[in-house]
């Protein structure tokens, strides 16, 4: 039985594969795919240190070396979270406005071709600093919303994940937010691995213009929820692109569509790891979802 899953005539969402590892451009199985959009995740001050900025700087050198659209989302210090628990040390509180604004500028200086900001990753989870700061949140996407105008790129304001808090944050996070943001980011693990479409449709209802899918895909483990099983992963990769596929368009009770699809990640992990999603085996060798995502990605590109 065939995995595919055909695309409507209609469908005009992208897709891209969010990865941080910058081997990715390398492999023989991300080149085959011939994809245009990368998503990249940026600790927001990843200026402080030099091997940081060596770090980041050879990602974006070699995807802009393949003609990427990298989709540049900050977030929280690396390793503020760990084994479930987010640090209250000085260092990985939420930074202030005017922090962020001269964080961003360096960044945006230094690589002035990008067009897409995300203001910052996963704001309602707890491994943010954001988790209970919906006003800061909405301040960061403020600075840039300000700067876009200016530097004519495009700024995505909440980029939420499918939790329970989710309805509640956005609405305080909406309050504050300036303007009236038409570019919103969303990570629906629980609805594509749990196949069902309750938080995508709630986000589709809540807001105005276009919602892009910023990090999703068929989980392969999540201790303790999911077990390790490539196999699932696979099955879920094709109901992902079956929701998509139903909800690229504007539906009656939607005030907006999903147009842009990142599926995260690229590489796997070993099996001791506690979150894998990957696409391939750390080695680079296709996992079931790679095929799946392949063929219908390249309807996509």
């Amino acid at each position: 039985m065939s995995l595919v899953v055909a695309a409507p005539a209609s469908a005009k969402y992208r897709v891209g594969l969010g990865e941080q590892n910058p081997q990715m451009f390398s492999t023989d199985s991300w080149q085959s795919m011939k994809l245009k959009r990368v998503r990249y995740l940026v600790p927001w001050d990843f200026n402080r240190k030099r091997f940081q900025r060596d770090e980041v700087n050879y990602f974006m050198s070699l995807a802009r070396q393949n003609r990427q659209d990298v989709l540049v989302t900050f977030t929280a210090r690396r390793g503020c979270y760990n084994n479930g628990r987010y640090s209250r040390k000085k260092a990985c509180r939420a930074p202030s406005a005017k922090k962020y604004r001269k964080a961003f500028r360096t960044f945006d200086k230094r690589y002035p071709w990008v067009r897409t900001y995300s203001a910052w990753n996963e704001i309602n989870h707890k491994s943010q600093p954001t988790f209970k700061k919906p006003g800061r949140a909405a301040a960061y996407y403020n600075v840039l919303r300000k700067d876009a105008k200016r530097k004519k790129f495009r700024a995505m304001a909440a980029d939420m994940l499918d939790t329970g808090n989710m309805s509640r944050y956005l609405r305080a996070f909406k309050r504050k937010a300036k303007g009236s943001p038409k570019l919103w980011g969303l990570h629906n693990y629980g609805d594509v691995n749990r196949r069902r479409t309750k938080f995508t449709k709630r986000m589709l209802r809540s807001v105005p213009g276009e919602v892009w899918l910023t990090e999703t895909g068929g989980i392969v483990k999540l201790a303790p929820s999911f077990k390790r099983s490539p196999k699932r992963a696979a099955s879920r990769t094709k109901g992902m692109f079956r929701l998509v596929n139903r909800y690229d368009t504007r539906r009656r009770g939607m005030r907006s569509k999903i147009t842009r699809l990142f599926v995260y990640t690229f590489f796997g992990e070993d099996r001791s790891a506690r979150f894998d999603a990957g696409l391939v085996n750390p080695d680079g060798s296709p996992r079931p979802a790679f095929k799946v995502f392949k063929k219908n990605a390249r309807k996509h590109r």
